[in-house]
């Protein structure tokens, strides 16, 4: 889901980042508590910034990790016999695996240094005490300025300053101390302590950034979501006008046809039953056959195909010519066409072929006068062809998709819209014939195999 973030009027960069660190350390629910209430917010998916911003606090106690390897000998060959090496050994075992168990397991012990900002206190107490030990011409200069980095990425800029005044101040007590050190002139020892600014600066820097970023690329995921419900809802309402278009309302259109004829013939006289019967029946049929396409077409809308079931079209177009020439009297044969039989195809391809095909049929029937038509498929150079010719007038001159979709004229946009849906291409005109309509759809065989992977 998408991530939340949830911010007040006056709210700057530092509210929303102060609520958004525990999540994105614990991967999981943000909870606030006020008073005796509680509230859980939404559940956060881990981001790309909330990574990164966890890989830089692991770097820097790794980076941490080694530096205090280094300088422990130094650390512990210049304290005090006794109790100040017990001291200094305990502050090296305690720095050390404290950044050992931070790097190695973040997601586990991060939390907890989120939460209690005295840790990293403590911490820096401890690691004082070795640099005041080692001296601060040591590795342990480097520990010392990444502290106030490592406060600026976990706590913000407030953290940033709080840890980098202290440490600066920590570093100027090493120089007094250290008689090694107090030979250093001034810029010497005031490097380290203006490297400890820049570095917290630098990690509230990065944090800001990095969280910033993550808010632009929620704001463009949810376009994108936006966008893609937009289009979605688009495509499902132009495939309900083309089934609509294809079935419904042509039958419907029948029907009306039918029974305006049975009204013409109940009004003259004489009366022939036989013929005032016969339109009553189609009439019945075609209200049988819209409320069939009905049924048919609210099924598809919830039926779940199985992507592994083929199948074969050469005999539903056989049947559909057929069906066809005894239903409009026009003559209609198939036959296979190219260097193989039309191979089985997915379900939702198969439908796509047999509604272009049937659409093809009743536009030479209904528009173009024909007397035959004929409906080949094949395979020809690893492409699907499937090519519906007719004798009739043939399209208007300068017929275009645009043209139709302007005039309300959807059968060939809705065939195009088909075949586009299959990944198929279709053309429309004369072909290698003087007269008639030609419709020929071609799919590569490539494509087959992508269809019946995406088919749900």
């Amino acid at each position: 889901m998408p991530l939340r973030m949830r911010t007040g009027t006056g709210a700057g960069p530092d509210a929303r980042t102060s609520r958004f660190g525990l999540g994105f350390l614990r991967g999981g629910r943000l909870s606030r508590r006020s008073g005796q209430s509680a509230r859980t917010e939404p559940a956060v998916t881990i981001p790309l910034q909330v990574n990164a911003l966890q890989a830089m606090c692991r770097q820097v106690f790794g980076f941490r990790l080694a530096m205090i390897a280094l300088s422990a000998p130094a650390a512990l060959l210049n304290a005090a016999p006794g109790l100040g090496t017990r001291l200094m050994g305990a502050a090296v075992v305690v720095t050390f695996m404290g950044s050992y168990a931070l790097f190695r397991d973040w997601e586990r012990f991060g939390p907890l240094l989120l939460r209690h900002p005295t840790l990293l206190a403590a911490d820096t107490l401890f690691t004082s005490l070795l640099l005041v030990s080692a001296g601060p011409d040591t590795t342990l200069a480097y520990v010392s300025v990444c502290t106030p980095l490592l406060a600026g990425i976990v706590y913000g800029y407030r953290g940033a300053a709080l840890f980098a005044s202290v440490q600066s101040l920590i570093l100027l007590l090493a120089y007094a101390i250290n008689t090694d050190a107090r030979s250093a002139s001034l810029a010497d020892k005031l490097l380290l302590p203006g490297l400890c600014v820049i570095t917290g600066a630098l990690g509230s820097t990065l944090r800001n950034l990095m969280l910033r970023f993550g808010t632009a690329t929620q704001a463009l995921t949810t376009v994108q979501a936006r966008l893609a419900v937009t289009e979605a809802v688009g495509a499902e309402r132009a495939r309900l006008a083309r089934e609509m278009h294809d079935s419904v309302a042509k039958t419907l259109h029948g029907a009306a046809l039918a029974a305006d004829g049975l009204a013409a013939s109940a009004a003259t006289a004489p009366m022939d039953p036989a013929r005032i019967r016969e339109q009553a029946e189609l009439v019945a049929r075609s209200a049988r056959r819209a409320a069939a396409e009905s049924r048919e077409l609210l099924a598809d809308l919830r039926r779940e195909s199985d992507p592994d079931l083929m199948t074969d079209v050469a005999p539903e177009l056989t049947r559909q010519t057929d069906d066809f020439s005894a239903r409009t009297g026009v003559p209609a044969t198939y036959g296979p066409m190219g260097d193989a039989p039309a191979p089985p195809v997915p379900p939702a391809v198969a439908r796509q072929l047999l509604t272009i095909t049937a659409e093809a049929m009743e536009n030479a029937h209904c528009h173009a006068d024909a007397t035959t038509v004929e409906v080949r498929a094949g395979v020809q150079d690893e492409v699907l062809r499937l090519t519906v010719r007719d004798d009739g007038r043939g399209l208007p001159p300068g017929t275009t998709l645009e043209h139709l979709r302007r005039t309300g004229h959807f059968g060939l946009l809705g065939m195009a819209e088909r075949a586009s849906s299959i990944g198929a291409r279709i053309h429309f005109g004369k072909g290698i014939h003087a007269r008639g309509t030609e419709v020929r759809l071609e799919l590569p065989l490539a494509a087959l195999t992508t269809t019946k992977a995406t088919n749900p």
